[in-house]
C-alpha cells in the first residue's frame, strides 16, 4: 500500500515465476482429491512442522547475533500479521474489515483516520481478502472493467513477497478467473480458471486497487467492487467442501511501537512461522532461529528468558534497528537504493532480508516496480530535511510529467508515523486526475506549493498542505513507462521557496 523514500513499496518481474500455469481439463474429482490431500496434511498439524533443532546451549553473544538476524528476517512477517489481525481477526479494531476468505470492499479512499499501515495510498479505493489457504484454494473472479480504468490485484504471501498480479498491466481489463493456492495444495487447474497462483505461506493477502476518477466517480467504483467475487474452490466446483482444518488460536499482536523493542516480537514471529514452511535454501536460517527457540518444537516464551538472554535478545533487536537506520540514511534517503529494489517476488529480493525489512518499515505492501514505483523525498534539493517550518515548491517542467500508462500522484505524509496529513482542505495528494483543475505555469509546466500555511487564495488550486513538523513526499507512478523504470526520466526534488 505504501512506498518509500526514493524507493518504496517495487519491481519489474511482477511475480511471473510463481504463477503455475497448469493444464486445463482435469476432472473435478482430481481437484478435490488435491484439496483433501492438503487438508489431511493440515489436520495433522495446524501449522508447518517446527524445526527439530535441539536446544543446544547458545551463549548470550551468539543469541544476540541470531536475534538480530531473526529480527531483520521476521519484521515484515510480524508487521504483516499486525495488519491482518486488525483487518480480519479483531472485530473490535476500528480497522476491522471482516472474516477470512471473503472480499471486503472500501468504497472510499484512505484518510488520516486509516492508521493500520504506513504510507497508505489515497488514490484508489481498496478491496481486501485475507486468505486462509490451509483447507483449500480460493477462486477469485474479476469482472470486465472499462479499458481506461486502472485496477490491480496484488497477491502477497506471509513473507510480504509479491507473488503475482492480476490487473490492467498483467491480465488486461477483460475480466477473468484466478485460483490462489497454498503451499500444500496438490490439485490441478480446474476448467474455467485462467491461472493458478501459488502462495509460499498458508495465510496470504490479496490487495485490490481500483482507480477513482474523482469524487463523482465513486458509484462506478462501487459497481466494479461489487463484481469482484471470491469463493472456496469447492464452492466454485459445486462440490462438497473438504474436511475443515482446526481453528487458529491467533496470537495477540504487538503494536507498531512494541514491535521495535519488545522481546515478545519473537513470540509473534514464532507463531507466524508455523504458517510458513521453510523455503529452499533457508534451512540453515531456520535452524539458527530454532537454536534460540524461534520456530522450534516449543513456543518461544519471552517471559522465561534469563536476564542475560533477555538482554542479548533486546540487544539483537537494537542492533537490527541500528543496521536499518544506517542503511536508510546512507542508501535510501540518498536515492542510491530505490523502491524497485525493496519490493517484489522472493526471486527479486534474492535473500536480501534488510531490503525486505526496509520495504515493510517504510511502506508495507509496496508494489513491484513494473506495477508502480515510488520516488520519495525526505530532504529538499539542498539535502535539508523537509519540514512544515519551511515552504517548498515541487515543479514538473513543461513536457516533464511522470511517464505512466495509468496515473501518477504526489502524496504528503507526516513523519515519523508515515500517515496522511489532516488539513482543512482534506487534500492529501495531487494527482494526474486533478490536472484540469490545476493552474499551469506559463510554459505549460506545473508548480505545486508544498507548505503548512495557505499560499494564498490564488495559489490554493496547486497547494499540497504540509504538517507543522517533518514530512515525506511520495510520488507514485502506476504502471510506469520504460523511461521511468530505466532512469531516463527522474523525479524533481522539492525546492525550498
Amino acid at each position: 500500500m505504501g512506498p518509500v523514500a526514493g524507493m518504496a513499496v517495487l519491481h519489474a518481474r511482477g511475480g511471473a515465476d510463481v504463477i503455475r500455469r497448469l493444464v486445463v481439463g482435469l476432472a473435478a474429482l482430481a481437484l478435490l482429491a488435491g484439496c483433501t490431500s492438503a487438508t489431511e496434511e493440515a489436520q495433522t498439524s495446524e501449522t508447518s512442522t517446527p524445526t527439530e533443532t535441539p536446544a543446544a546451549a547458545v551463549s548470550p553473544v551468539e543469541a544476540r547475533a541470531i536475534a538480530k538476524e531473526a529480527y531483520i528476517y521476521g519484521f515484515p512477517m510480524v508487521d504483516n500479521y499486525r495488519v491482518q489481525y486488525a483487518y480480519f481477526v479483531d472485530n473490535q479494531d476500528p480497522e476491522y474489515k471482516g472474516g477470512w476468505n471473503e472480499i471486503h470492499n472500501t468504497a472510499r479512499v484512505y484518510t488520516p483516520e486509516d492508521t493500520a499501515i504506513q504510507t497508505p495510498n489515497s488514490d484508489t479505493p481498496y478491496s481486501a481478502v485475507g486468505a486462509d489457504l490451509r483447507a483449500e484454494p480460493l477462486v477469485l473472479t474479476v469482472p470486465p472493467i472499462q479499458q481506461d480504468r486502472y485496477y490491480s490485484l496484488q497477491f502477497v504471501d506471509g513473507y510480504t513477497s509479491n507473488v503475482a498480479y492480476v490487473g490492467s498491466r498483467t491480465t488486461g481489463n477483460g475480466g477473468g478467473t484466478f485460483l490462489l493456492a497454498g503451499p500444500n495444495w496438490q490439485g490441478e487447474k480446474p476448467e474455467g480458471v485462467d491461472e493458478v497462483i501459488r502462495s509460499d505461506t498458508d495465510l496470504a493477502f490479496v490487495l485490490y486497487r481500483t482507480q477513482l476518477f474523482g469524487p463523482s466517480d465513486i458509484a462506478e467504483v462501487e459497481k466494479i467492487q461489487a463484481g469482484y467475487q471470491v469463493a472456496p474452490l469447492s464452492v466454485f466446483l459445486n462440490q462438497p467442501p473438504p474436511e475443515p482444518v482446526p481453528a487458529i488460536d491467533f496470537a495477540p499482536p504487538l503494536t507498531a511501537d512494541q514491535q521495535r523493542a519488545s522481546p515478545q516480537f519473537f513470540e509473534v514471529l514464532d507463531f507466524v512461522l508455523r504458517f510458513a514452511p521453510t523455503l529452499p535454501g533457508e534451512e540453515g536460517l531456520r535452524e539458527r532461529f530454532a537454536s534460540i527457540g524461534i520456530g522450534s518444537q516449543e513456543s518461544f516464551d519471552a517471559d522465561a528468558l534469563s536476564p542475560e538472554m533477555r538482554a542479548a535478545i533486546e540487544g539483537g533487536m537494537a542492533d537490527a534497528w541500528a543496521e536499518f537506520d544506517a542503511f536508510k540514511k546512507a542508501d535510501i534517503d540518498t536515492g542510491r537504493v530505490t523502491s524497485s529494489q525493496l519490493f517484489g517476488t522472493r526471486e527479486d529480493l534474492n535473500g536480501n532480508y534488510l531490503y525486505r525489512m526496509a520495504g515493510a518499515v517504510l511502506g508495507i505492501y509496496g508494489n513491484t516496480a513494473a506495477e508502480a514505483i515510488y520516488p520519495s523525498f525526505v530532504n529538499d534539493a539542498a539535502g535539508a530535511p523537509l519540514t512544515g517550518a519551511n515552504n517548498y515548491t515541487f515543479r514538473f517542467p513543461s513536457g516533464g510529467l511522470p511517464p505512466v500508462n495509468a496515473f501518477w500522484s504526489l502524496t504528503m505524509y507526516e513523519l515519523p508515523a508515515s500517515r496522511l496529513v489532516a488539513n482543512p482542505m482534506r487534500r492529501y495528494l495531487i494527482n494526474s486526475e486533478m490536472l484540469p483543475s490545476l493552474v499551469p505555469d506559463p510554459d505549460g509546466g506545473y508548480t505545486f506549493f508544498v507548505q503548512n500555511p495557505s499560499p494564498g487564495i490564488d495559489r490554493e488550486a496547486n497547494w499540497l498542505p504540509a504538517p507543522e513538523g517533518p514530512f515525506m513526499l511520495v510520488l507514485r507512478l502506476y504502471w510506469p513507462k520504460p523511461d521511468a523504470l530505466n532512469g531516463t526520466w527522474t523525479a524533481p526534488p522539492p525546492e525550498k521557496a
